[in-house]
């Protein structure tokens, strides 16, 4: 079955939009408006020898397919339930010798699940894969020559013992998944693994405020309210990252989603004074060309930044995110979008080299900002606020890392739920800090003695006195 339940669901003629899915029922922040299993999803090919091909969990040592020598699983159990999808496949890699891209895939993944169930799985699907959107008319001549290089590689593919599909289809299908595709992560939710098409999230449409998130528990994706939505309301998400200013966000939806955004947050250009703050000392702001040669600077650091990361040269990262906070603090706002990636970055660099105090520092500056901007329940909002907490856990600053453990986990557990991987691990976290809280209340030295004893495995002391523990 596709979908669990969608009896809070109907789709309604959404104007400009098209179509559109509206609730029929007063929801509340967290609940799962509807769940659905995708129609057809593989791997990413650069993730495929990492990743299990049917549950999409990321595995050090896969059981690989004997046949294909292309699929991998976590283990014999994952292989069977996964070999009704993949026999096919199977055969076809087997024939041609090698794997297609992952498009390719999944478009002859959709067909052959087309051809078994002609196109609705069960009676809860709202749409079929013919009447959703291919925006081929609005293609630009490189994407369209892309796309046919894609389709002829599928013929390549393609059985010749199945069925015959028309290229129309075919390139309907393709465009299909280049405008409704969606990221699969892996178990931790931290990771893009894959890509899946899903029928009846293809019909929720975009506002860059939504009232709904997407997210990936094992097997399905929920679509999980944020807030109060009366009945009648639409169901939105969000098809881009919040944090860019509307004409950047309406230029990525265009490129990717061929729509003009017309959302009140981008008609009205709401936070873009934020995300483009200058400071304001008593009243002086900085020069026009301060302001624009500190935004050049900015963004040419921002290159540099990410060219020393791909090449694993941390150091390096830490030096020039550094270089560029001495020349943005004295002219950028707190919320200023070229200055929280700064931070962004520099706090997960340092963290990852140890250096959790001035990390602390950095992720503290970024959540102040994340929150100005975000809606309050947001899921990138909440991953940034949890790892702020843990940033600052490490770093023993233990009242600060349990508030933001704890408002990290007031939002995820709307956004991800109570069973969610991450969900789980954060309750760990939460229950951990708040016994440590306690004992640093109680007494500070002896919490203090505790912390550094385990971080180097000495004994513990307090007054001169070695404090016994027990295994």
């Amino acid at each position: 079955m596709t979908v669990e339940k969608m009896d809070p669901v109907e789709v309604f003629a959404a104007g400009e939009k098209g179509r559109g899915l509206r609730v029929t029922k007063e929801m509340s922040a967290g609940d799962v408006v509807f769940a659905e299993a995708s129609f057809a999803a593989v791997v990413f090919d650069s993730l495929s020898l990492q990743v299990c091909h049917s549950c999409f969990r990321r595995q050090a040592n896969p059981h690989r397919c004997a046949q294909c020598k292309f699929a991998y699983y976590c283990d014999r159990t994952c292989q069977r339930a996964a070999w009704d999808e993949h026999k096919q496949e199977c055969s076809a890699i087997k024939k041609i010798g090698k794997a297609p891209n992952e498009n390719v895939r999944l478009v002859a993944r959709i067909l052959w699940r087309i051809q078994k169930d002609t196109g609705l799985v069960s009676d809860a699907q709202l749409t079929t894969l013919d009447l959703l959107e291919d925006h081929l008319s609005k293609m630009s001549p490189e994407d369209l020559k892309e796309l046919k290089v894609d389709v002829q590689h599928f013929y390549n593919y393609w059985p010749k013992k199945s069925k015959p599909v028309g290229e129309d289809y075919v390139s309907h299908l393709f465009g299909v998944i280049n405008c409704n595709g969606f990221t699969l992560s892996d178990q931790r939710g931290l990771q893009a693994v894959g890509v899946g098409l899903f029928p009846n999230l293809c019909l929720v449409n975009h506002d860059c405020w939504p009232n709904c998130t997407v997210i990936l528990n094992p097997g399905k994706i929920e679509l999980r309210a944020l807030g109060k939505i009366s009945e009648g309301e639409e169901l939105t998400v969000s098809y881009v990252d919040f944090l860019n200013v509307s004409k950047d966000r309406q230029r990525l939806l265009k490129q990717q989603y061929y729509f003009d955004c017309k959302c009140e947050h981008c008609t009205s250009g709401i936070k873009d004074d934020l995300m483009t703050a200058v400071r304001d000392t008593d009243g002086h702001k900085p020069s026009a060309d301060v302001v624009k040669a500190v935004t050049d600077f900015s963004l040419q650091a921002l290159v540099k930044i990410e060219e020393a990361r791909t090449k694993g040269n941390f150091h390096e990262v830490v030096k020039i995110c550094r270089e560029s906070l001495e020349k943005q603090d004295p002219v950028f706002g707190g919320t200023n979008l070229h200055l929280l990636r700064v931070l962004s970055t520099a706090s997960e660099v340092l963290s990852f080299l140890q250096q959790f105090t001035e990390a602390a520092g950095y992720a503290q500056r970024m959540v102040d900002g994340y929150t100005k901007l975000y809606h309050p329940n947001n899921a990138q909002l909440g991953m940034a606020i949890m790892r702020a907490g843990v940033t600052h856990w490490h770093a023993g600053l233990i009242e600060a890392a349990h508030g933001l453990i704890c408002s990290a986990y007031a939002i995820l557990i709307i956004t991800h739920g109570a069973h969610h991987p991450i969900t789980k691990d954060l309750e760990v976290i939460r229950t951990q800090t708040e016994m440590e809280l306690c004992l640093f209340k109680q007494n500070e030295l002896v919490y203090r003695s505790m912390r550094e004893a385990v971080l180097s495995d000495k004994p513990m002391m307090h007054a001169g006195e070695q404090i016994k523990t027990t295994s």
